[in-house]
């Protein structure tokens, strides 16, 4: 971090580039994706904002076909040399310094967001860091998040958690996924500009179907780490179906902790009743054949697996952390469980399981809480934040 800031007071130094006037913008963006269905929900609305002319994604792994989307990938021997991680980010260097975009944006802190502070002071661009996983990515050094190398720094390092934060005070723009990201961010001084823009979903996809069966009573969408604490799920089910016998749920995501939470299953004598699906691309068919979306993890974001089953018409159970008290309301359109543990889980499935109209109410108000979330309302909300960027001449 001490390389990285000094290298920040460097580029503030180099004369910044004169920009042209005109009406769209191109984009450069890198970032780490689990699923097509998060990239595409991010990727999307900012592409097809009136105003974007081009948006180019430096990945690794294939890009789905989006309008004005266009994917780079680092040449193979690139790979080969530095790694999938070490590829993505030196070309991503390099098409900034050599096509000159007019925004950078990176998905998440560590490293993509550091790379495009850093390279948007080079290049006189604007910097856009999205903040998916919230606080955590910066709370006590970024000790909390999957990247590999900051995660084994072991304990809390307030000395690295003081240059992130300045890192992010660097940047011309953070978008994060819910509320709470933003009151840390505040309540640590920085003072760059925020916006809440947790993705755009199209809603001729996500949205009932009254002629698919229901099949699963519980759905939980997401990686399967320990963050997520699915382990919960397993033993709120296990409880729960001393009242319910019939009582099911459908997991559909992967992870490093797929193997252990399938043996649990097996140990609490519930396997039969847990479908373990795998990552799936058509996630709203599953939706579609849930009753109700449960989240039991330590830390969230404002998910969007959770926005993406409230626009199908589920109602939602989920841990009180984050940003999910942002959309859930508590017996309007689901509920948020404060104390985090099994039982309260379970009584909670019992009395949305045992009350039909109650479902039926709660699924009519989550359905109606979703529609800020469409892909057009968000393409509406990236064209005003570009239309900021040129009012004020800064691209």
């Amino acid at each position: 971090m001490i390389f990285y800031r000094f290298f920040m007071l460097v580029v503030k130094i180099i004369p910044k580039r004169k920009h042209k006037e005109n009406s769209q913008i191109n984009i450069l963006v890198t970032g780490t994706f689990y699923s097509d269905h998060w990239l595409i929900t991010h990727l999307r609305p900012m592409a097809n904002a009136k105003n974007c002319q081009k948006l180019t994604m430096v990945a690794t792994s294939p890009v789905p076909e989006m309008n004005k989307v266009y994917a780079a990938y680092a040449p193979r021997w690139l790979q080969q040399a530095t790694g999938k991680v070490g590829s993505r980010l030196l070309y991503f260097c390099w098409l900034a310094i050599k096509e000159r975009p007019d925004v950078l944006v990176g998905f998440h802190l560590l490293l993509n967001g550091l790379f495009v502070a850093l390279l948007a002071k080079l290049i006189g661009a604007k910097s856009v860091y999205i903040c998916g996983g919230g606080p955590r990515e910066v709370a006590g050094g970024g000790i909390r998040t999957e990247n590999r190398i900051f995660s084994r720094i072991g304990q809390a390092d307030y000395f690295i958690e003081a240059q992130l934060l300045k890192a992010v005070n660097e940047m011309d723009l953070v978008v994060s996924m819910g509320t709470s990201a933003i009151k840390y961010f505040k309540n640590k001084s920085v003072n760059t500009e925020f916006e809440i823009v947790p993705g755009g979903f199209d809603d001729e996809v996500f949205t009932p179907n009254v002629e698919r069966k229901k099949e699963y009573d519980l759905i939980l969408i997401g990686r399967l780490s320990e963050i997520k604490r699915v382990d919960r799920l397993l033993h709120a089910i296990k409880l729960a179906k001393k009242k319910l016998p019939k009582l099911n749920a459908v997991i559909v995501g992967d992870g490093p902790d797929k193997k252990d939470l399938e043996e649990l299953a097996i140990q609490l004598g519930i396997a039969n009743d847990i479908d373990f699906v795998g990552l799936q691309n058509n996630v709203h068919v599953w939706l579609q054949k849930s009753r109700c979306f449960v989240l039991t993890s330590d830390s969230e974001g404002l998910s969007q697996a959770l926005i993406q089953a409230m626009m199908t018409g589920l109602p939602a159970i989920t841990s009180d952390v984050g940003d999910l008290s942002d959309l859930i309301k508590k017996g309007y359109n689901g509920y948020l469980v404060s104390e985090l543990i099994p039982e309260k889980f379970s009584t909670i499935f019992i009395q949305l399981f045992t009350d039909v109209s109650l479902l039926e109410e709660l699924s009519n108000n989550a359905l109606n809480s979703t529609k800020p979330f469409s892909t057009i309302q968000v393409q509406g909300h990236w064209q005003r934040i570009f239309d900021k960027f040129l009012n004020r001449r800064i691209i």
